[in-house]
């Protein structure tokens, strides 16, 4: 009789340390959906200092993302929609962002974009963002156009591989103008 009691106090035992790993999981993709959250607030309310300290640990990504929010904030995005992130695996979140903004204007495109936060997580941190987008074709012919016939006017603005690193708002205020001129000669 004491082995049946043994062997169900076990299996009681097995069960609650299943359950306390969901638990675990659950509150690791909580917390991560917080930081996710704090993440896009501090990207768009244009909080460099806040955005530095939520990507302390995404070392691979930190630069790009500072220098995409200075762009964003440069280029005049605001925020229209704010869907939901959605939770991929334990590690990884995915956060779209629908904003208005000064490239498409300059373009005169009656439409919204929008950006996608890819942020991996590794231990309640934010360990890399990659992003991606729903621009149109006629975003990335008029880059190329700009590129080829405008050189001069995105190039050193633009240039990342100078000594003191590109300007994000003399880029980002560069490609709006040069987008208006490329409508301007392919109207």
């Amino acid at each position: 009789m004491k082995i049946y009691a043994t062997l169900f106090l076990f299996l009681i035992l097995l069960g609650s340390c299943k359950n306390r790993s969901k638990s675990e999981e659950f509150l690791s993709q909580n917390n991560n959906l917080i930081i996710a959250n704090t993440f896009l607030d501090a990207f768009y309310s244009f909080n460099k200092e806040s955005l530095d300290t939520i990507l302390s640990k995404a070392d691979s990504s930190r630069l790009n993302i500072l220098f995409y929010q200075k762009w964003a904030e440069c280029g005049h995005y605001k925020v229209i929609t704010r869907d939901k992130c959605i939770q991929k695996n334990d590690t990884l979140l995915v956060c779209p962002v629908t904003v208005k903004d000064d490239l498409i204007g300059a373009l005169q495109l009656d439409l919204h974009v929008t950006d996608t936060f890819h942020l991996s997580f590794v231990d309640g941190y934010i360990k890399s963002v990659k992003t991606s987008s729903n621009d149109p074709d006629l975003f990335y012919e008029a880059k190329q156009w700009v590129r080829m016939n405008l050189a001069e006017l995105v190039k050193e603005p633009c240039n990342r591989k100078k000594k003191e690193g590109p300007t994000p708002c003399e880029c980002v205020q560069a490609t709006v103008q040069g987008f208006s001129e490329f409508i301007a000669v392919n109207k």
